[in-house]
């Protein structure tokens, strides 16, 4: 099996590692101080059991490295626009990209059925050039239930969660699917291939389009945003709209407005990764998580004023920060 994983952060990089370990053939897309770490020194991962160096394939250069079997996309969403071009050569006749990404991915009606189905979202994809270049029928869902960071060049530190369900659009238990499903578990990951991915999207999604843009706004941790009486509520509002928004698309919520909010209160003191970018004066993942949902919900008649609400000053402090194009 070859896989090459594009964007070798702290996602990338720790699944690259455990895929590696296992014999899979892997090449890892990275630049920078990064890379030539890399490079020279292979990739160190650093988790709760210790850390351990595992020399890697690596390239900015996909070009070096032809047709796969997987691509796995592993960047923040709003870099995907940015990389079509430059993954072609990675792609075969029958190659699959998984799209491990936050929010709302370019497929999300591809195969969807009902009224909606084949429909493209500007938020996501504005020009459709994922849509003709990547193509949705490649297109495998994953949903990141793991977080990180990169310490250094050429060093990821594991923090928490292994967790990364997979899906095929259409629900089907694919060849594809099923394989790429038995590797990432052989390396230690739960990733069951899931018949309905984008039930996995939502509660994802449902809590990063509410805690995320909120932690920006008030530089608060996730713990302090759900227990606070000061941002509490506007985030039990912009679920509440955001499940309104979902259940129209037929997603099922498996737990409660409150449960969802105790799951982030257990992560405890940490920054939440629109946090983390608005701190380092990164490009933010405000369209794919926030504008998205604020798009869908008018396409669908569901209105979501507080979601628009806090899109808006979002973007705004994005602006500001010089972090948002």
């Amino acid at each position: 099996m070859k896989v090459c994983i594009y964007g070798a952060g702290a996602i990338g990089g720790h699944l690259g590692v455990c895929l590696a370990e296992t014999g899979v053939d892997v090449t890892l897309i990275a630049r920078g101080p990064h890379l030539e770490a890399m490079r020279r020194d292979g990739l160190r991962l650093i988790t709760a059991e210790g850390e351990r160096t595992v020399p890697v394939r690596c390239t900015d250069d996909p070009r070096q490295v032809g047709p796969q079997d997987y691509v796995i996309i592993t960047l923040k969403t709003h870099a995907v626009a940015g990389i079509v071009d430059a993954i072609r050569p990675l792609l075969g006749k029958q190659t699959a990209v998984v799209t491990a990404m936050n929010g709302i991915p370019f497929w999300y009606f591809f195969r969807h059925g009902g009224p909606w189905d084949g429909r493209q979202l500007a938020t996501v994809d504005p020009d459709g050039h994922q849509w003709a270049a990547i193509g949705p029928e490649r297109a495998i869902g994953c949903v990141v239930w793991t977080s990180g960071e990169v310490v250094a060049p050429g060093v990821v530190r594991h923090e928490h969660g292994n967790r990364m369900p997979l899906g095929e659009p259409d629900g089907s238990r694919s060849e594809r699917g099923l394989a790429l499903s038995k590797a990432m578990t052989a390396a230690g990951l739960k990733a069951p291939l899931r018949p309905k991915i984008r039930q996995e999207i939502w509660m994802k999604l449902w809590g990063n389009l509410s805690f995320n843009p909120v932690s920006v706004l008030t530089q608060s941790t996730l713990v302090t945003l759900a227990t606070s009486p000061h941002t509490r509520a506007t985030i039990r509002t912009m679920m509440e709209e955001a499940r309104s928004v979902g259940a129209t698309l037929g997603i099922e919520f498996a737990v409660d407005v409150d449960e969802r909010m105790k799951m982030a209160a257990e992560v405890g003191a940490h920054r939440t990764s629109m946090l983390q970018d608005l701190d380092l004066g990164r490009p933010m993942e405000i369209d794919a998580v926030v504008a998205a949902v604020s798009e869908i919900g008018a396409m669908v008649g569901v209105p979501t004023p507080t979601v628009d609400m806090v899109l808006g000053l979002t973007r705004q402090r994005a602006i500001e920060a010089g972090c948002y194009r």
